[in-house]
């Protein structure tokens, strides 16, 4: 009789009718719920367990995500520095640029220009040229005048 009913343990049963057959649990015997938590710890130690390769590829995979972090943060504060470096020269090109405006301004200010003609006219006995001693020409050739060139003749 005991082996029939270890048999019965290992097939589910089932109950017949007009309805989904249903499972039926086997309650298994306490040697055998003892053998199944053992299996189930031995399970568990040898997952617990962490072999050579398994450690080598841990601590290879940790470095590389070491390096990759450090590179990162790296890259990300040279960016930060070049972009304060661009904020600075910016500043200084724009004090630049005032400061030179400032000066052109000084010395279109500066420059007066009846002066420039009561000089040239009193001073150096200079005077405007007439009509007849100015001569226009058009130079077709290119785009600025040699000093030492000919003049074209009329």
């Amino acid at each position: 009789m005991g082996s029939n009913r270890a048999v019965q343990m290992r097939q589910p049963a089932y109950i017949q009718g007009n309805t989904v057959p249903k499972e039926i649990p086997v309650r298994k015997s306490p040697k055998q719920q003892l053998n199944h938590v053992y299996k189930i710890r031995r399970n568990q130690e040898k997952a617990l367990q962490i072999d050579l390769p398994y450690l080598l590829v841990l601590v290879i995979a940790a470095c590389c995500t070491l390096y990759l972090c450090i590179n990162y943060l790296q890259v990300q504060s040279s960016i930060t520095a070049r972009i304060h470096t661009i904020e600075s020269m910016e500043q200084e090109l724009e004090a630049l640029k005032s400061e030179n405006d400032s000066l052109a301004t000084r010395i279109n200010t500066y420059i007066d220009l009846d002066h420039v003609y009561q000089v040239a006219t009193q001073e150096l006995g200079m005077v405007y040229a007439n009509k007849d001693q100015v001569l226009l020409y058009n130079k077709t050739e290119s785009e600025y005048v040699r000093q030492y060139e000919d003049i074209p003749r009329h």
